[in-house]
């Protein structure tokens, strides 16, 4: 988070006001409405970039229950990306494909797509994923109030401090019990040769 983005509220505004194309059902096999890999061509295009078929086959679904909220989620951080501030800044088509190739799986993971909208901690969530991915910070944050910020809303980011403290607590339990183990192993040494 080594630059300065937008506003974060005008982001987190700019999701509220998310047209109904962009909140209809992405298209998986013969269901759906959008064409979640055609609007990822579109943007990357706008940005200057020539997508290539290989790079929007991810963004095609095939089955509905893995690929739904993932598709949902990627078409909302298009909505996002479509702001006139990236496109000032002159984003790199090659980092918004990156953002859009990782953070939509990851967000998916923790958090329906319509929470992205409805919840407003959930909306600020995305957008600090994003301007974070994108190597940004909200305009008016220094790195350090971004980061910690973004750790202490991000779901994705509250799952890797549990599973590390889980790891953790494990290693210690595991240090615990090589420790009794050691400590009877010397009393029952000291026993018999006593």
């Amino acid at each position: 988070m080594t630059h300065e983005g937008p506003q974060l509220e005008q982001l987190t505004r700019r999701l509220t006001e998310t047209p109904v194309d962009f909140l209809a059902e992405p298209r998986i096999g013969k269901n759906g409405l959008v064409q979640v890999d055609a609007v990822v061509a579109d943007l990357l295009r706008e940005f200057g970039g020539t997508p290539q078929v290989r790079e929007l086959a991810a963004f095609a679904g095939f089955d509905a229950k893995k690929d739904r909220n993932r598709l949902a989620t990627t078409l909302l951080l298009v909505w996002l990306l479509g702001d006139d501030w990236f496109r000032s800044a002159k984003t790199a088509p090659q980092a918004v494909l990156a953002v859009l190739g990782s953070a939509p799986a990851e967000l998916a993971a923790q958090t329906a797509a319509r929470h992205f909208v409805s919840d407003p901690d959930r909306r600020e969530e995305l957008v600090r994923v994003l301007l974070a991915r994108l190597d940004l910070r909200p305009a008016g944050e220094s790195a350090a109030q971004a980061q910690d910020r973004l750790t202490s809303i991000s779901a994705t980011e509250r799952e890797r401090f549990i599973a590390a403290a889980r790891a953790a607590e494990e290693r210690a339990r595991a240090i615990r019990a090589a420790l009794a183990k050691k400590a009877a192993e010397e009393s029952a040494d000291k026993y018999t040769r006593e």
